[in-house]
């Protein structure tokens, strides 16, 4: 049989022909088409090639399934016994249920394990990894010189504090908490909540301050600031009698009275307003002749005898210039000897005597003033005694009126008062002024816990725009 040709027309040779090779995967290739490598064997690549060599290949299949069986087998499949691989069918299970069993068969039977424990038993002969965290202790050196330092103490009859607070629990118990019945709140006394001597409180007397803040038992302290009153005006105010609902005449003419002036100073401070915003009148308008007036204003009258003054001044100049100028005194060119010097000297040391004497004089001379200088500090401090006191009733007066908190100034809120021709005959047809909430706002502000405040005013992001719908568009 001739052989065949391949697409290259290359003939293959008769050894190639005649060895059949069947590889398992489509790569494999016939080793003996593969061209023998050389090189060193006892190197690291050496054993590597070796190891990508189908022997190698073989050898490391080899290997894999020996220890694929010893893990899931337990051991090589070709060694196993035969009771292992195979089981002997002795009949349906009908049949061995209908058989009468011995007490020794029925004894084993119940020994002999099941064989879906055996299935599921682990028979490998491969250990599992040690799982070496598991087997880790954290601080494990810490706790081992722990361990032995305590074994030293306890040879010596020290033992641990946990051991101690165990054998003390043993020795005294606790007695255990019962709770509380509804007959114990009944039993218990009554105590002011609020009382110096309150029961709450006596666990913690004689304890130590700093104790108390850290163990959250002691209140923090309140500043002296909170112990005050913003103001001292009252929080609800009394209306006057006659704002009653059946007043006298005589305190519903006081409170119109009242509420007249109030209106009076509101009008003339909003004239006063209008006055300062109003437009100058027609004669009094600024124009342009009377501006140029009061540009002018004083030069006419000057400009006659401007000539007279410059000249003047001329005249003045040029003599100062023509005079000459003073010489220094020859003296001052001169250096001073030294019998000037000394005289100088002296002449200071003279000057300073003569003032210490002048001070100790006076010194002497003031023992015969202690009458009029303790007159002068006893005026003095009755002078302080008094702006102090004068100060002390400002703020007493002004202790009842609002502070400026804010930008914005307390607004006193209107006077409720109804007019004679508005009052009602009887309580039922008694028509009701003022608000209560508006009076609360404003009696915080009055008393500064809150800050003069006006509405907030809304303002539109966008523009409004109106559209004519196309519908009325058509009918008009």
């Amino acid at each position: 049989m001739a052989p065949k040709s391949t697409g290259g027309g290359r003939q293959c040779s008769k050894k190639d022909a005649d060895t059949g090779f069947l590889g398992l995967r489509p790569t494999s290739v016939d080793p003996a088409l593969r061209r023998r490598r050389r090189g060193p064997r006892n190197k690291k690549r050496g054993w590597r090639r070796l190891a990508e060599e189908p022997l190698g290949l073989e050898v490391d299949q080899f290997l894999e399934d020996v220890r694929l069986q010893e893990r899931t087998i337990g051991g090589l499949l070709s060694e196993a016994p035969d009771d292992k691989l195979f089981f002997v069918d002795t009949g349906s299970k009908e049949k061995e249920q209908s058989r009468k069993r011995t007490k020794v068969q029925k004894k084993s039977l119940l020994q002999k394990p099941l064989r879906v424990d055996l299935i599921l038993e682990n028979t490998s002969k491969i250990p599992a990894p040690k799982d070496v965290l598991a087997h880790q202790v954290p601080n494990a050196k810490k706790l081992r010189r722990k361990e032995q330092l305590w074994e030293r103490l306890a040879k010596q009859g020290e033992l641990p504090r946990e051991v101690r607070k165990a054998q003390a629990r043993l020795l005294n118990p606790p007695t255990p908490k019962r709770k509380p019945g509804p007959q114990d709140a009944v039993e218990r006394p009554f105590y002011d909540l609020w009382a110096p001597d309150n029961p709450l409180d006596r666990a913690l007397l004689g304890q130590d301050t700093f104790f108390l803040e850290q163990t959250k038992k002691k209140g923090v302290r309140r500043p002296q600031r909170l112990h005050r009153k913003p103001s001292s005006a009252p929080a609800v105010e009394v209306m006057p009698a006659g704002a009653s609902y059946n007043p006298t005449f005589e305190d519903h003419q006081a409170l119109l009275l009242v509420a007249h002036e109030v209106e009076l100073q509101r009008q003339k401070e909003a004239e006063k307003l209008e006055r300062q915003l109003a437009l100058p009148s027609p004669e009094q308008v600024a124009t342009q002749e009377t501006m140029f007036q009061e540009m002018c204003e004083g030069l006419l009258e000057e400009s006659d005898g401007e000539g007279e003054l410059g000249q003047d001044a001329a005249s003045e100049v040029g003599g100062a210039q023509a005079a000459p100028q003073p010489a220094l005194p020859a003296t001052a060119m001169e250096k001073k000897t030294e019998q000037q010097r000394r005289r100088e000297k002296a002449a200071r040391t003279l000057r300073v005597q003569q003032a210490m004497l002048r001070a100790a004089r006076l010194r002497r001379q003031e023992l015969f003033r202690l009458r009029g200088i303790k007159a002068q500090v006893a005026q003095r401090l009755a002078e302080l005694a008094r702006r102090r006191e004068q100060r002390r009733l400002k703020r007493l007066a002004e202790d009842d009126k609002p502070c400026r908190l804010g930008r914005l100034k307390y607004q006193a809120p209107d006077i409720d008062v109804q007019l004679s021709s508005e009052r009602s005959d009887s309580l039922r047809a008694l028509k009701p002024e003022g608000n209560i909430l508006q009076d609360r706002f404003k009696s915080f502000q009055r008393r500064n816990m809150i800050e003069p405040r006006e509405r907030a005013k809304f303002k539109r992001k966008y523009k409004v725009k109106l559209v004519e719908k196309r519908a009325f568009r058509e009918i008009q």
